[in-house]
């Protein structure tokens, strides 16, 4: 299955099971390229959001016009920072950014769960990395982007281009089928040629 990509400069299409490198300046406005991934040819997605809360997670979606009944959120920050939570049938939770495991769990479930057209957004790897380590962040990564294949889905990963030094950037890149490469002026850089 071929999903759409609305990306300037990435190709039309990627198929099912690719997953997409965000790299990004720590200050860059990632907010446009995030929604668009997950609003085009979409019948459900999931946002892993390891940087704000589910309520911020609907700000977004709402302020860029997203189908927000397509959308299922996992908060990884209200339970360790004691915010009040509503769990409901889109809204999930977990108990930090380092849960990685429960991070890969509630995703297998959430498209395990859901025919069509999956999209996955985990914003962002770096903030899991802060939590966790590089090491176990690789892995859990490693465990989504199989997930993605196994069910037909595709993803966009956010990674800060600042916080990591180029070793660690490189092994990231290496995981992933396509990387869009964020400039602090908002250009864009795409590498698809795995694809």
């Amino acid at each position: 299955m071929d999903y759409t990509l609305a990306i300037d400069g990435a190709p039309a299409t990627i198929p099912g099971g690719t997953g997409v490198l965000l790299l990004h300046p720590s200050i860059g406005e990632t907010d446009r390229i995030d929604t668009d991934f997950l609003k085009t040819d979409t019948d459900n997605f999931l946002v892993v959001s390891t940087r704000t809360t589910a309520r911020e997670v609907e700000q977004k979606l709402e302020h860029y016009d997203v189908d927000e009944s397509k959308a299922e959120i996992l908060d990884t920050l209200s339970v360790e920072r004691g915010y009040s939570r509503r769990p409901s049938e889109r809204v999930h939770y977990v108990a930090s950014p380092d849960d990685l495991d429960g991070i890969v769990t509630k995703t297998e479930a959430f498209l395990d769960s859901h025919g069509g057209k999956r999209r996955v957004s985990v914003d962002s790897l770096t903030e899991m990395a802060y939590y966790a380590d590089e090491e176990r962040v690789c892995e859990a990564t490693k465990r989504l982007l199989d997930l993605l294949a196994e069910y037909d889905a595709v993803g966009l990963f956010h990674l800060s281009k600042e916080v990591h030094d180029e070793e660690t950037l490189a092994r990231f890149r290496n995981l992933f089928d396509g990387i869009v490469d964020l400039g602090v002026d908002g250009d864009l850089a795409v590498d698809f040629e795995s694809i």
